[in-house]
This record gives structure tokens, C-alpha cells and sequence, in this order.
């Protein structure tokens, strides 16, 4: 599966978090920072254990759910995308990147799997 550079930089501009929050984000903060380099070079199994350590650390960071998203998509964990949008959005339901994430992972999966005849 390819990279969708448009979702590749909007889950970059959503883990760019205002000064003052993301210090109180630390660890958490760190995390998704060294994911979003590693998914940048392609080590998108690591990103993913970045962002997953990230919503451990701090359960509230939508933008750790957000990319956790994009990274499950991308290495084809589909039903672990949506769990991972869906809990980003319970986080923020206002966030209209996480939102367009979301919208724009469910055009393309659940069109295929209408397609595939498969369940959603």
C-alpha cells in the first residue's frame, strides 16, 4: 500500500501541537515526534511502536491516535485504523484533520470492501 502524501502531512500538521500544550504532553510529545521521523524514512513498524507508546503514555493525545491510524492503513491493519480514527475523534471531535483522515480512510476502504463484498 502507497503512502498518501496528503494524510502524511496532515498528521504531521496535527502532531504540531501549541507551544505551551505540548510541553505538557513530554514524553507522550516525544514519542510522536521521533514516529513522525521514522515514518518519514519508511520504518513505519517503529512509528508505530512510537505512537502506540505515545497513547499509552498519555491516552487523551489525539494526534498519538491520529498517526497510529495512518501508520495501521498504511501497513494494511484496517480494523485497527478505525479504532485508532475513532478514538482520535472521541478525543477531539472538533479536529478537523483527524476528521478528514477518517473521512477520507473510510471513502477508500469502505468503498473497497463493498466491492470486495466484505464486511465493514
Amino acid at each position: 500500500m502507497s503512502v498518501r502524501p496528503l494524510v502524511l502531512a496532515l498528521f504531521v500538521v496535527v502532531a504540531s501541537a501549541p507551544h505551551a500544550w505540548a510541553e505538557q504532553r513530554g514524553p507522550a510529545k516525544e514519542q510522536v515526534e521521533f514516529g513522525i521521523q521514522v515514518a518519514q524514512r519508511g520504518l513505519w513498524k517503529e512509528a508505530i511502536y512510537r505512537w502506540e507508546r505515545a497513547a499509552q503514555l498519555d491516552p487523551t493525545y489525539a494526534a498519538a491516535f491520529n498517526n497510529l491510524a495512518v501508520a495501521y492503513e498504511h501497513e494494511g491493519q484496517l480494523a485497527k485504523a478505525r479504532e485508532a480514527y475513532e478514538k482520535a475523534l472521541a478525543i477531539e471531535p472538533n479536529n478537523a484533520l483527524v476528521r478528514q483522515n477518517y473521512d477520507l480512510f473510510k471513502e477508500i476502504n469502505d468503498r473497497a470492501a463493498q466491492k470486495d463484498g466484505r464486511q465493514l
